[in-house]
């Protein structure tokens, strides 16, 4: 199945797709600085569901995700996801 892309290549998964939360995942590992406008406009993810997606990640994937100031950084992937794989969702 193909997806819709964005002007920066990453694909435009359906709401209840969890891509969607590996999506913003390599974004923020990707980004120079990753803030919650610079993670909206590179994945063209709402705003408003940032937060709780990066909470998502945190509670189902044991993800460590740190945020000093407006930058977020990732700590630890955990156990579960491995980054290689995460970052292969921003190809689609």
């Amino acid at each position: 199945m193909e997806f819709e892309v964005n002007e920066y290549g990453v694909p435009q998964y359906p709401r209840s797709d969890a891509r969607k939360l590996l999506v913003l995942l390599a974004a923020i590992d990707c980004l120079e600085k990753p803030t919650l406008v610079t993670l909206t406009r590179f994945t063209g993810q709402n705003k408003g569901t940032i937060n709780a997606d990066v909470e998502r990640l945190r509670e189902q994937f044991g993800v460590q995700i740190d945020k000093e100031g407006a930058v977020y950084s990732i700590r630890s992937w955990g156990e579960v996801l491995k980054k290689g794989g995460v970052k292969k969702c921003l190809r689609g």
